[in-house]
């Protein structure tokens, strides 16, 4: 490999890790401000720096600075080997089936031609379901090294749910093989960005929608997320399988958890949603109409910022002298710096307009708007996960259960057959 292709898979890789690490705050920021719109409660809105409280974001700086410097404690008796390997790969595991995971299509500048995924394999999406059934031996080890009954009794749920769920979950993914015919993510994404019907995006969804739904309940049962959170039953085993960590032992366990959220929602949106093809626009086509496409997008993202600053200045003035000191300008200033930003904008909408464009434009375009296009999907299922919380109560083991095996197993199965057989019968 030469320099210039060592440098652009650091840089693949670094985004790939910065983008995960930056989902994990606001994916915490998400959850309590859901929390707090669903059930009708206050979320964070009192911590701050200075005048600064950002909507609670100053609430994980807090929460961050604070978990660091918790007193690290390791209890007697435990296996430590495994105690301190567990936290580990929770934390780490995600990152390695992002790897697989296409964000854009290829950047085509000159002769050279950039692949936009750390790990560009035929086998990707075999790639994923093997690096994720590693994550099950951190919750194994963390419940079994911790020698504590509630630790081993969250371990012990955990590793039966995500054997469970592991199963429908790879026969949901078999038909939409059957589809595509291929299990390379990016080729997967290609094939989805046709119209179905001339109408509907050729998405995994539309073409497999029982498939999609087997494989999203199925993510949600492997990330431990609620209904399927048997492992961390606080009204019956304490905190579960890391009930013994502390600090950023703990931490690791909590990243790990916010991570695979963020992973599980992009296989979905590459699987379902059509990764990064922008709707009724293929990357010929956004490369094609480069110019009047950034003029539209200059034009609407000014139209939002003057939206943003009006909301925050009425927020201002509704609550006006609340706090007595200077938090108080805090929705005047982010108004103005709304407004500001919105006029930004506009110069830079008059110069782009006026100016002679690098012949790299067009493609860096195309890959920023399939970036962009691919994230907002992934944070519309993060959004989702969310939502499914504080909406469902947790189920009983044997629910959970029932639901695996009896449910989503024989339904993957008869999607399966059916797929085959209409294949067979269109052909």
């Amino acid at each position: 490999m030469t320099i210039f292709e060592y440098t652009i898979v650091i840089i693949k890789v670094l985004f790939v890790v910065i983008t995960a690490l930056t989902f994990v705050p606001l994916m915490i920021w998400l959850e309590r401000k859901g929390a707090a719109i669903i059930q009708d409660r206050i979320g964070p809105n009192r911590a701050s720096i200075g005048f600064l409280r950002l909507a609670g974001l100053v609430h994980i700086v807090a929460d961050s600075i604070k978990i660091f410097f918790k007193e690290d404690i390791t209890p007697k008796f435990v296996n430590k080997f495994y105690y301190y390997l567990a936290p580990w790969i929770a934390g780490f595991v995600p990152f390695l089936t992002f790897a697989v995971i296409p964000f854009a299509d290829k950047l085509v500048i000159g002769d050279k031609e950039i692949g936009m995924q750390v790990l560009d394999l035929d086998i990707g999406l075999l790639w994923f379901f093997a690096i994720v059934s590693l994550s099950v031996y951190s919750i194994v080890f963390a419940g079994w090294s911790s020698n504590s009954k509630y630790s081993l009794l969250g371990g012990i749920r955990a590793s039966a749910q995500m054997l469970s769920y592991e199963i429908p979950m790879g026969l949901s993914v078999i038909s939409l093989l059957m589809v595509f015919g291929t299990a390379n993510l990016n080729e997967i994404v290609k094939a989805q960005g046709n119209l179905l019907f001339g109408i509907l995006p050729n998405w995994g969804i539309f073409l497999q929608p029982i498939s999609a739904l087997i494989f999203i309940v199925c993510a949600f049962a492997e990330t431990n997320r609620t209904p399927f959170d048997l492992a961390e039953g606080e009204s019956e085993i304490v905190g579960g399988f890391h009930t013994e960590y502390s600090s950023m032992k703990f931490g690791l366990f909590f990243m790990g958890e916010y991570i695979s959220i963020v992973v599980s929602s992009a296989l979905i949106t590459t699987l379902f949603l059509g990764g990064w093809q922008v709707p009724y626009f293929n990357t010929q086509a956004l490369i094609d109409n480069y110019k009047i496409l950034i003029q539209c997008s200059l034009i609407v993202a000014s139209l939002i910022f003057i939206l943003i600053g009006y909301k925050l200045y009425d927020h201002y003035e509704y609550h006006k002298n609340r706090w007595k000191d200077s938090r108080d300008k805090e929705g005047l200033i982010f108004s103005i710096l709304s407004f500001i930003t919105s006029i930004f904008f506009i110069i830079i909408l008059f110069v782009f307009s006026n100016i002679e464009h690098p012949y790299w434009l067009p493609s860096l375009f195309a890959t920023i708007a399939q970036i962009g296009i691919f994230l907002l999907k992934v944070s519309f299922i993060c959004w989702l996960f969310v939502w499914v919380r504080w909406t469902l109560p947790r189920f009983r083991y044997d629910q959970l259960m029932n639901l695996g095996w009896k449910g989503l197993l024989p339904l993957a199965l008869a999607n399966i057959f059916v797929t085959g057989s209409l294949m067979l019968f269109l052909e």
